[in-house]
């Protein structure tokens, strides 16, 4: 061991947020796309970001961790490992193999829809929504929505990244969903 000084490490989410790729113009001119791919392929910032969520919620006497689809399906489970709790998916519309309920919201340009196994949860079951961004909020609150449908107590939702300029953490709170977020874009 060496004992050249050692310089501090990036608090946890500045870490996290600096494997974040900016990607411009993609999927269309304008747009500037939050791609977590880096994040996820290295192993040290994966063990960070889940460590964060583990930290959050080892307390919180959960039942599940639901993910979102698609990219809340790449932490939400391992977030649910970790915890010791079971995954719930929440899918785009004819992905679910059983009886769905389903709930459409509304996007920039038309809409869309998640479904959820009806037996997914019980009433009383205590539940994070985990996605990797808030943007508008669209797919957190129909998740909420379904969730709530099927008697859960949606304790909070939960992503990587949040978007404000879009308005989605705020349409949630608004909503009574409590949110929590490892790092912000705002004008990046």
């Amino acid at each position: 061991m060496s004992n050249a000084p050692v310089s501090a490490p990036l608090d946890a989410a500045g870490f996290v947020k600096s494997r974040i790729r900016t990607v411009p113009d993609w999927p269309q001119a304008g747009v500037q796309f939050r791609d977590i791919t880096p994040l996820l392929q290295d192993r040290k910032s994966l063990r960070v970001l889940i460590d964060l969520f583990v930290q959050r919620y080892i307390d919180a006497k959960l039942d599940y961790i639901a993910g979102l689809d698609a990219r809340g399906f790449i932490i939400a489970p391992i977030i649910a490992y970790e915890l010791n709790l079971g995954f719930i998916p929440i899918r785009k519309a004819g992905k679910l193999p059983y009886k769905t309920a389903s709930e459409s919201y509304s996007l920039e340009y038309g809409t869309a829809t998640v479904e959820i196994h009806v037996d997914a949860c019980s009433a009383g079951d205590r539940i994070v929504i985990v996605d990797d961004l808030i943007a508008t909020g669209g797919t957190m609150m129909a998740g909420k929505t379904l969730l709530e449908r099927l008697g859960a107590v949606v304790v909070e939702g939960a992503a990587i990244i949040d978007l404000p300029e879009l308005g989605g953490a705020q349409l949630l709170r608004g909503a009574g969903l409590p949110l929590y977020t490892v790092t912000t874009f705002a004008g990046d």
